[in-house]
């Protein structure tokens, strides 16, 4: 800046920190080169001090981040454009004509396969293919409403933290920079949304990958990139890959849309334990205390050091069973209908079957995302049981009544008769037979009594 102090009202941080701060400008800036952010050094080592459009550029950013942080407690606005970023690291280019037409016909042939095997019909919603950019804007919505209350919950314990760190400060003699830390909490907490929103995205392959709809009504969604990459890591024909992932998807709409109630069910569930939590608020200090209060891009990642209470609530361990038995239930129908679908047609199925069980099994940057928001993992531990289930009332009952346990919640199997899920399909199969002989019971008794 050719020796013009950063504090002259003629340069153009002083400009904006007057803009953004009022009287507090001097004092904003004080507290920013304590935190080692001198605007005249970091502007000098970025080569902005010879490039006013590029300084203008800069300014504009953190204009408009202080701006969209006013009021909130989680810079949403911010979580978007973080998300988009994320899922577009090593290119996310737009799905091609081409690319489209050949996951529509996966889809096509995956509700063929599908028609075969259960009653239930397939949505009367196009199939998308999308890019993970466009996985991230039909989406985030519903993160916002799982999420969200967790985030707010975070924005304000990290607030409060923040807060105090400046009060230990002023008690101590130093300057009162409250309003320069106005807009920190909502932006970490911005960042954090969006970081693990944008890790999903490099993941997905369609809408329903961890067994929760995301999307606001039951459609197929395919993301070409992720299941492209997937295919490499694997000995299998990619075409066959592509085939096994419509096949899941499929089979999960016409799930969510043959039981309206389900989707509904799964996000409550998933909302009624993200409000019980709560923040380990000595780990959360810990964490900001080693990030450091100046550096929000740390601070989000110090999030990451479980800063939730570990300890649950009897009522949160019941609503956590709840979720995991029911998604279990939802992979374990999915497991059998594609393993029956895909038979005739998939020569190495059995492959896909044991790789994909695995996968949701172990999880991946898609669940720790999601541990990372909610302290939730979306594991459904009892998948093989469930599957087996299904397969044991098929074989006893046929598809269509297989398929009407999930005409009401009252009809699935507990977590309990999951664990013997023997025993509840041979109390399922022979209930109407118990019915029926209580009717004829009653009208011999009734005929005697005569």
């Amino acid at each position: 800046m050719d020796g013009v102090s950063v504090s002259d009202e003629s340069t153009p941080w002083m400009r904006l920190l007057r803009e953004l701060f009022g009287d507090d400008a001097e004092l904003a800036l004080e507290e920013l080169q304590r935190m080692g952010m001198d605007p005249e050094v970091l502007a000098a080592q970025a080569g902005l001090a010879s490039s006013p459009a590029m300084m203008e550029h800069v300014l504009g950013q953190i204009r408009n981040l202080v701006s969209q942080s006013a009021g909130e407690d989680v810079n949403w606005s911010l979580a978007h454009d973080v998300a988009r970023g994320v899922a577009a690291q090593g290119g996310d280019p737009s799905v091609n004509a081409a690319q489209a037409s050949v996951h529509r016909q996966a889809v096509s042939r995956a509700e063929l396969w599908l028609d075969a095997v259960t009653d239930f019909d397939p949505t009367r919603l196009e199939p998308r293919v999308w890019s993970r950019a466009e996985w991230v804007e039909a989406t985030l919505p519903t993160w916002r409403v799982l999420a969200g209350p967790v985030a707010v919950s975070v924005s304000h314990a990290l607030g409060g933290l923040l807060a105090g760190e400046l009060d230990e400060d002023r008690d101590a003699g130093g300057l009162d920079p409250s309003g320069l830390m106005r807009s920190v909490s909502p932006t970490v907490c911005g960042m954090h949304m969006g970081q693990a929103a944008g890790e999903m995205a490099r993941e997905a392959f369609g809408a329903t990958d961890l067994g929760i709809p995301l999307l606001a009504e039951p459609r197929v969604v395919l993301i070409p990139s992720s299941i492209s990459e997937f295919a490499k890591g694997l000995d299998v024909d990619e075409d066959e890959v592509r085939s096994f992932l419509a096949l899941r998807e499929a089979a999960h709409v016409r799930l969510f849309a043959a039981a309206p109630w389900l989707p509904g069910q799964l996000h409550a569930l998933v909302e009624r334990y993200s409000q019980g939590i709560t923040i380990d608020l000595d780990a959360l200090e810990e964490a900001v205390r080693e990030a450091g209060m100046g550096d929000p891009a740390r601070l989000q990642k110090a999030l990451n050091r479980g800063i939730f209470a570990s300890q649950h609530t009897d009522e949160q361990k019941a609503t956590l069973e709840s979720i995991e038995t029911l998604l279990a239930l939802i992979e374990g129908w999915v497991d059998d209908v594609t393993m029956r679908a895909a038979a005739p047609h998939l020569p190495n199925l059995g492959a896909l079957r044991e790789m994909m069980r695995r996968r949701r099994a172990a999880g991946g940057p898609a669940e720790d995302a999601f541990a990372n928001l909610l302290d939730l993992e979306l594991r459904p531990r009892r998948m093989r049981d469930a599957a087996a289930m299904w397969a044991a009332l098929h074989a006893r009952l046929g598809a269509e009544e297989r398929d009407g346990v999930w005409s009401h919640p009252d009809l699935l199997p507990t977590s309990d008769d999951l664990g013997d899920w023997t025993a509840w399909v041979e109390a399922y199969v022979t209930r109407g037979e118990k019915d029926e002989m209580d009717v004829e019971l009653e009208r011999l008794l009734g005929s005697d009594d005569g």
